[in-house]
């Protein structure tokens, strides 16, 4: 028999039906093969290559229409009606071929759709959870039935969760396991003994969906908070999960599941009638469900998986796949996760709607997030009164018309909730996002609505909650139309964890909490600097503003210093004040830039930030400021380091502000260093501490941590008396995640470059290193690096063998290079990111040294090839300030000729840059035409 000749199971079928009719044509063709067919395996052989070539059909058929910009819900469903006519088939099949089981008696087996599958929508890599009814008493009849069946699945490789129960097993499970209940609550008939099924349905309606929805409604509640943190508690992560994160679909089924429980209703469009919903407000949630469902399916065909983060290295593909186009500055995959985080955002509002709606009904227990306001508790103040309320213990409006009245109490509704430290009612909140409209030109510049933008601004009680609330309802996008721009903008990087608008409330609050108190966390940086500031509306409202700008074509920096001067004298700020707010928006990178990639023992490092800043009152805005923002791009990005530095810049710069006294205050400072080491370390002996203390030059004792120098001081101590100095020791940076590689050796200069080619070689991918000379010729290096296990006992052995490797290196057992070279070659490349690769080299930073400043897309092996190279060119390093900002590095290397002079001359500034520049080219092009020059 020739298959290929044989038409297509799916001619003549209606894809929009869902393939109504494709068990019947399966059932001919089976049977056609099962007679042709001579033995029992023959005929499950081509049964099952049948069912696996209609499968594998339908999931293209699917997929074409998807990618045709066809409905990604209508891909769900059309994949779920595809496994019902599939899953009846088989049924068929096995009755008639397999089982040799009455049809009459088989015909009592129900077979049900529970979990996404019941809700008629299947995701490409979704699982397929099947519950298996059976009548009282479950025959081995039926039972040898269900395992014919489940083994063709399982041999079709489907993901298949299954039971088998009676109704009253259901509802004696149901009653004890919410998990169950919920399965329960969307089950669908698919085939079987259909009146089977509707007892089933009328069991649960009568015992379980009567019983007090608020134990249901609290435990779907608790399960997504836990399942939210799990995923990332905030709905602004730039990585999201589509499926568990805030605001993804699990949300929207947790929305419907707790309507459908309480309401008692069967389909989404009846929420309206049940009055939880008004029209708009379904109709937003059928464009959320779509739109999720949409990028869902995308990505589960792209991946081939059933994967549901959106990774940065699927967001340029599924971008493309899903229609999005450069405009307005924004690439194509900005564009696409910018609706992305809307979407997110809309979820959460319907999350508002139904919690308020519930609280009504008593079915919630009232106020579920008043936990989270606990640490802004301040005394309340007397009730509102005007057009204001206090409802349940939040503030509401008195009636729909409050806003109509007197626009100005759109901003005052959330001045009043930060005032009396209390949240908003949903009702009101609401009423706000129809009233959007509302917030004009004429409320824009109106005084009181600005006087009290600002003071909810400055306010330390609940500053971050309620400007985030502000943003969610639309309202501070409507108010201050440069931030509207930048709401769910995602900076496609890997250094940022959020969204710019979050990233910009995080910043905000995090400011707000250091001056309240509730910010342990870093306070020891800011809490003798921030009391001292004067004016703080300055610096609050140039943190608020300082990545305003982001997205636009020319340097946000720039152009949110333009930002600042439009919006202040709205505000109501001086033309002073406004300039200094400007300034802190234009230079709000330029502390980190100093402190992380700039020799700070360089007395010039110190006098070109001092001439950039001018005056104490700047420095320490600025100070406070980059403190602010580096703490608000994610967790344990503010490490230990990067803290120790910005202090360190932050001292010597206020030095030379502050008169000149350098000498002094700088050696005052390194013998308090040196003091609070010596207290560390009780059990050396004076003779032994001062011994140790004259090895190391000033810049050790101001840059690095206590925590840090007592491990350095025990692991120098060991090498005392070594004929040959040689020491390593791993250890792990829990803030940062990741492994701490310290090797002390004679100094050379080729030692940074053995170490980093040690690291390559064993995959080990430096994010930092922190390098140091002591005053007896060795050197101090300390390398970071990602972690590779989830368990610190595999990261340790890794880093031990690493440390390894690199002592065989520097005895010369080993060859760095080639081990390096086979590394990089099997090494994938990463191809999500794209960073234009730039080199300078400039003798205007230092007195002594050339700079010399790379950037580029960061990978394995980077920092070897970059030191190597510079070793070949006859340089020596001074001293190297390695920086990751995610994907992209950033590395600066002091060095000299080899009589220790700058690189004067511009033929070798040139031949430095086409070597270093020809390293971020791919291996096989190397040598040929160099990438474009930087300026020097």
């Amino acid at each position: 028999m020739n298959e290929l000749a044989e038409p297509s199971v799916f001619a003549g079928l209606d894809a929009g039906a869902q393939f109504r009719g494709l068990r019947a044509a399966l059932g001919r063709r089976v049977a056609t093969l099962c007679k042709e067919a001579r033995t029992d395996e023959a005929r499950r052989t081509a049964a099952l290559e049948l069912f696996r070539e209609t499968l594998a059909e339908g999931r293209d058929m699917a997929r074409a229409r998807l990618e045709a910009r066809g409905s990604g819900h209508a891909c769900a469903r059309l994949l779920s009606g595809l496994q019902d006519e599939l899953i009846g088939a088989i049924y068929d099949y096995v009755l008639r071929y397999v089982s040799g089981v009455d049809a009459a008696l088989a015909g009592k087996l129900t077979i049900v759709a529970v979990g996404g599958y019941g809700r008629d929508a299947l995701a490409p890599g979704s699982d397929i959870d099947l519950l298996f009814l059976a009548p009282d008493k479950q025959t081995p009849a039926g039972e040898s039935v269900i395992e014919a069946i489940l083994y063709i699945l399982w041999d079709l490789r489907q993901k298949v969760g299954h039971a088998t129960r009676s109704v009253a097993e259901c509802m004696r499970q149901a009653r004890a396991d919410m998990t169950i209940r919920t399965t329960l609550l969307e089950a669908r008939f698919i085939l079987g003994d259909a009146e089977l099924f509707a007892q089933l349905q009328d069991a649960f309606d009568r015992e379980i969906a009567r019983l007090d929805p608020r134990e249901f409604v609290s435990a779907k509640l608790a399960e997504r908070e836990t399942r939210v943190r799990r995923a990332g508690a905030s709905r602004y992560l730039v990585e999201p999960n589509v499926k568990e994160g805030k605001g993804g679909l699990r949300d929207l089924n947790t929305l419907f599941w707790i309507a459908k429980y309480v309401y008692r209703v069967r389909e989404t469009k009846e929420l309206v009638a049940a009055g939880l919903f008004t029209s708009a407000e379904l109709s937003l949630f059928e464009r959320c469900e779509e739109f999720l469902w949409r990028v869902r399916c995308h990505l589960h065909f792209f991946t081939g998986r059933a994967e549901e983060r959106l990774s940065f290295d699927v967001q340029n593909a599924l971008a493309r796949r899903l229609g999005y186009h450069d405009r307005g500055g924004l690439s194509p995959v900005e564009r696409f996760m910018k609706h992305y985080f809307l979407v997110a955002k809309d979820v959460g509002d319907l999350t508002a709607i139904v919690c308020a709606a519930l609280e009504e009904r008593q079915a919630k227990p009232r106020a579920i997030f008043e936990r989270f306001l606990q640490p802004f508790r301040r005394r309340r103040g007397k009730a509102p009164g005007g057009d204001f309320v206090i409802d349940h213990d939040r503030i509401s409006i008195v009636d729909a018309d409050a806003f109509k009245r007197d626009p100005v109490n759109i901003i005052r509704l959330f001045w009043m909730s930060d005032r009396q430290g209390l949240p908003l009612h949903p009702d009101a909140l609401r009423a706000v996002t129809r009233s959007l409209r509302l917030i004009d030109s004429d409320l824009r510049e109106n005084k009181e609505a600005n006087r009290l933008f600002l003071e909810i601004l400055l306010s330390r009680n609940m500053t971050e909650i309620t400007l985030r609330r502000m943003n969610e309802t639309g309202v501070l996008g409507r108010f201050i139309p440069d931030f509207g721009r930048v709401v769910a903008m995602m900076q496609f990087n890997m250094y940022h964890h959020y969204t710019v608008d979050e990233h910009l409330l995080r910043a905000v609050g995090g400011l707000s909490d250091f001056e309240a108190g509730r910010m342990t966390e870093h306070r020891d940086l800011v809490e003798e600097v921030l009391p001292t500031i004067v004016n703080r509306k300055v610096l609050y409202l140039g943190l608020f503003l300082h990545d305003i700008a982001k997205g636009r074509r020319e340097d946000h920096s720039f152009a949110g210093m333009e930002v600042a001067r439009a919006l202040c004298p709205r505000l109501g700020f001086t033309p002073g004040e406004t300039e200094s707010v400007a300034w802190l928006v234009e230079h709000h990178l330029t502390m980190s830039s100093f402190a992380q990639s700039r020799d700070l023992s360089d007395r010039v490092t110190i006098e070109n930030f001092a001439a950039i800043v001018q005056t104490m009152e700047r420095l320490k805005m600025l100070f406070v400021l980059t403190v602010c923002d580096i703490n608000a791009v994610g967790p344990n990005v503010l490490d230990a380091w990067k803290s120790q530095l910005l202090r360190a810049l932050y001292w010597e710069t206020e030095v030379v502000l502050g008169g000149g006294q350098s000498s002094a205050d700088r050696k005052s400072r390194v013998a308090a260093a040196i003091e609070e080491l010596r207290a560390a370390l009780p059990g050396w002996s004076d003779e032994a501490f001062e011994a140790y203390a004259k090895r190391h030059y000033p810049a050790y004792w101001l840059k690095v941590d206590v925590a840090r120098k007592l491990r350095h001081a025990e692991l120098l101590a060991s090498l005392n008396g070594a004929a040959t100095p040689l020491a390593t020791a791993v250890d792990l940076d829990t803030t940062r995640g990741a492994v701490e590689l310290t090797v002390i050796a004679p100094d050379n200069p080729r030692l940074l470059s053995i170490i980093a080619g040690g690291c390559a070689a064993s995959g080990a991918n430096i994010v930092d290193a922190h390098i140091f000379t002591t005053v007896d010729g060795l050197a101090l290096d300390t390398i970071f690096f990602s972690r590779a296990f989830d368990y610190d006992e595999d990261e340790l052995r890794r880093g031990r063998r690493i440390a390894d490797f690199i002592v065989k290196a520097l005895r010369g057992e080993v060859a760095v290079s080639d081990a390096v070279k086979a590394r990089v070659r099997a090494a994938p490349q990463n191809a999500a990111f794209s960073v234009a690769p730039e080199v300078v080299v400039d003798n205007s930073l230092s007195n002594v040294y050339t700079v010399i400043e790379v950037s580029g897309l960061d990978r394995e092996g980077l920092l070897f090839e970059l030191t190597n190279a510079i070793s070949k060119l006859n340089l020596n390093i001074a001293s190297a300030h390695i920086v990751t900002f995610g994907e992209r590095a950033v590395d600066a290397f002091y060095v000299t000729d080899l009589t220790g002079a700058k690189i004067a001359s511009p033929p070798r500034q040139a031949a430095i840059k086409r070597q270093l520049l020809d390293i971020f080219r791919p291996p096989g092009v190397r040598g040929g035409k160099a990438f474009a020059v930087a300026a020097t």
